[in-house]
């Protein structure tokens, strides 16, 4: 496939980045997992998870996670190539005399890093004296590279303290340093910028970030910057080559969200219109036995559109078809939305949806066609179904500044949707479905891979050996990160071979009430450099009022959601 021949290949949108910048507060999220570090040298290279600023005056904490990509090298890519040596010289002829080149020092801009599955936002030089007077109610040691810790400490207006220390420990290199913080929550370290990958978490410097939604566009925006040997040409930390991917679970407009949006007249905005939200108490019981949460909301209202906005890519899971001749569901399991209210998802800043799912062709094979032109009226891309099956099969192109991202959505669960050469479906996944596809992308000239499978079992977070196997079947494809959804509930991740795989986000925009595990789901932000994921945050939500997103503390009324993922996690990822 010749690169541009996809229907559904953009320009990034004008809203992102240098065109509006979102008052997104640094908000909720919780970490996650990483993983790999790739290092090139003892002065550089580990990986830490993501941030995402704090708006000024803000005293709720809402941090982030983690997970795992190569990090950046500031010295000798590893694997480089060797040199051969030169031929030994004749015996009469004394060797020449060979020195090493000066070591070049540059400006580095320097981030403060913790464990990934830490709550904490950000720190301040306040806290960091505290640290090493031991007064710190966060964080009981503070971690450098040895032969970086002057240049911090120095920038950071602090003196080195004696080797004895309780409060300060030197690691020999980063890849020990990273050992460190992985085996303890209680640490902050400062690494360079350029060495920063998702395995750690990355934390913004008072109010000023530089990773995620809202972070700093320019080096000089960036408080933060220590005299340090020069990543040299290529390999430097640049903002502006960073962009942003948020993904949501399932979303749902008929039903519950149809009662919210038009027959309760809170109008197609609604939905996205959520901030952050406080679970007051519990009770007993839904007609499913389940106790429920109770809440309230916490103010930011907007906060929520303002991250699908302020990323540079938005994308989701589109749980029904939207066709002309449409129809209210009350109950029961068969949807169909309003096209009009696509409208909402416009607005809210989403980018593309998935239709590889179980519901897709609820309104039959010319529903899946409508449904296309309606989300392409609004300006929505989509992939995963179509008239037939190559189209259902084609890998959506999308252009995010210099950077092509390919989206290739699949269904498991209908195989009775299922497109073919002469019937309009869903694409329904294989490892080889998954490899041919995986590579037709790139052949378009795809920078950066997503398989978006709909899979797994509702109401279930850990991931089957079905799901296990056909995710790693598309990191093997050559797939750079893989996101699932369908089961209603916040399920496991993993991460194979350096790639993280999520199996479930939950609901999104849905209207399941009847549990506290379907009324809380997960939104992912995520940080790239180029081509390579650097910082991964999970932020859970809680739905209110059957439609609601709104972001939960993940220190607080989230970790309910954060361990439900750990939980299911457990011994697939590598802390």
């Amino acid at each position: 496939m010749a690169k541009g021949s996809s229907p559904h290949r953009r320009m990034a949108n004008p809203r992102r980045r240098g065109d509006r910048r979102p008052t997104f507060a640094a908000a909720v999220a919780a970490g996650v997992l990483g993983l790999v570090l790739v290092l090139g040298s003892a002065a550089v290279g580990l990986v830490g998870s993501g941030p995402a600023g704090k708006a000024p005056g803000s005293t709720d904490p809402r941090p982030a996670g983690a997970l795992s990509s190569p990090a950046l090298s500031s010295a000798t890519p590893l694997g480089s190539a060797s040199i051969a040596p030169s031929p030994k010289p004749a015996a009469s002829i004394a060797p020449t005399p060979t020195t090493q080149p000066a070591q070049v020092l540059a400006d580095i801009p320097v981030v403060p890093v913790t464990h990934f599955r830490s709550t904490v936002d950000s720190v301040t030089l306040a806290e960091t004296k505290a640290i090493l007077a031991g007064t710190s109610k966060r964080f009981a040691m503070l971690e450098l590279v040895e032969s970086e810790a002057d240049a911090i400490l120095g920038r950071l207006g602090l003196e080195r303290p004696p080797e004895a220390s309780a409060h300060l420990r030197l690691a020999k290199d980063a890849s020990e340093l990273a050992v460190d913080l992985a085996n303890h929550r209680d640490r902050l370290a400062f690494i360079r910028a350029d060495a920063v990958g998702p395995s750690v978490r990355a934390l913004a410097w008072g109010t000023d970030t530089l990773f995620g939604v809202g972070a700093v566009e320019r080096l000089a925006d960036w408080p933060l910057a220590a005299r340090l040997p020069s990543a040299g040409p290529g390999a430097a930390f640049d903002p502006a080559a960073g962009w942003t991917l948020v993904a949501g679970g399932d979303i749902l407009l008929d039903r519950g969200v149809h009662v919210a949006t038009r027959v309760e007249k809170r109008g197609v905005d609604f939905p996205f219109a959520g901030g952050y939200a406080d679970i007051t108490s519990r009770y007993c019981c839904s007609s499913f036995g389940w106790k429920l949460p109770k809440a309230k909301r916490a103010g930011g209202a907007g906060t929520v559109s303002e991250l699908l906005q302020g990323a540079d890519l938005a994308i989701a899971n589109f749980e029904n078809p939207a066709p002309d001749k449409w129809k209210f569901h009350q109950h029961g399991t068969v949807f169909s939305a309003e096209p009009a209210k696509i409208e909402g998802l416009a607005d809210a800043g989403l980018d593309w949806v998935s239709l590889a799912n179980n519901h897709i062709r609820d309104a039959g094979g010319n529903g899946i066609i409508q449904t296309r032109k309606n989300l392409a009226k609004w300006g929505i891309e989509f992939g995963g179904a179509g008239k037939d099956l190559a189209e259902a099969r084609k890998p959506s192109l999308l252009e995010v500044g210099d950077v092509t991202v390919a989206i290739l959505a699949y269904d498991t669960i209908a195989k009775y949707y299922a497109a073919a050469a002469d019937r309009a479906g869903s694409a329904q996944m294989s490892a080889k479905a998954v490899r041919d596809d995986v590579k037709a992308a790139r052949a378009a000239g795809a920078d950066v891979v997503v398989v978006f499978p709909h899979w797994g079992v509702e109401y279930r977070a850990s991931a089957t050996k079905t799901q296990r196997s056909l995710g790693q079947a598309a990191i093997d494809a050559g797939a750079d990160l893989v996101i699932g959804n369908h089961p209603h509930w916040v399920g496991a991740m993993e991460v194979y071979k350096g790639r993280p795989i999520w199996y479930a986000l939950g609901n999104f925009v849905f209207d399941q009430t009847w549990s506290e595990p379907t009324m809380e789901g997960m939104t992912l932000e995520l940080t790239f450099q180029g081509s390579g994921l650097v910082q991964a945050r999970m932020r859970p939500h809680l739905i209110l009022d059957r439609a609601q997103p709104n972001l939960l503390d993940p220190a607080a009324d989230g970790k309910v959601v954060m361990d439900q993922v750990y939980k299911a996690s457990k011994g697939l990822l590598p802390w």
